[in-house]
């Protein structure tokens, strides 16, 4: 099965670049994974947001291929715990889904399109994370759930 994450915007801070190739280099030795990013749009003002959104939208979708299993990150999306992440992908992989596309929006959020395409919400946490810290969270615990799969010494039980 491979990895596609669909992300908007790029990271910013060292760190978080540092951090998000760390797991990138991890998570490849257990499946194939790529990551996109696509521009965020910058808006002038308020009414220039639903606009920003939905142009952002059309890009993410156009990104997802026929087939794919889409889970998008979204806080009022299910939360689930590090081992039901792991349980979830390894149905998957025994399944022989072809890809999963996990979608992380701007800072402004999704459109509700982007949202109707997903065949799971996810909430990473109940608190409001940056779009970038996201993106590190989501990759190390892709990398945990690996790990868990693998009953392998990353994950304390």
């Amino acid at each position: 099965m491979k990895l596609r994450l669909l992300c908007v915007g790029r990271l910013s801070e060292p760190y978080l670049r540092d951090g998000c190739a760390l797991f990138q280099e991890r998570l490849r030795h257990y499946l194939p994974l790529t990551v996109e990013e696509i521009k965020e749009h910058k808006t002038g003002n308020r009414g220039d947001l639903p606009r920003a959104i939905a142009a952002e939208g059309e890009q993410l979708l156009a990104r997802i291929p026929g087939g794919a299993f889409v889970v998008v990150l979204d806080e009022r999306g299910q939360g689930l715990a590090s081992e039901g992440l792991a349980e979830l992908l390894e149905r998957h992989m025994v399944a022989g889904t072809a890809e999963w596309v996990m979608v992380i929006g701007g800072a402004h959020g999704l459109s509700e399109e982007v949202r109707r395409r997903a065949d799971l919400l996810l909430s990473l946490s109940k608190m409001t994370l940056p779009h970038q810290i996201a993106r590190l969270l989501l990759l190390e615990q892709l990398y945990r759930g690996c790990t868990i799969i693998r009953n392998e010494p990353y994950h304390h039980r």
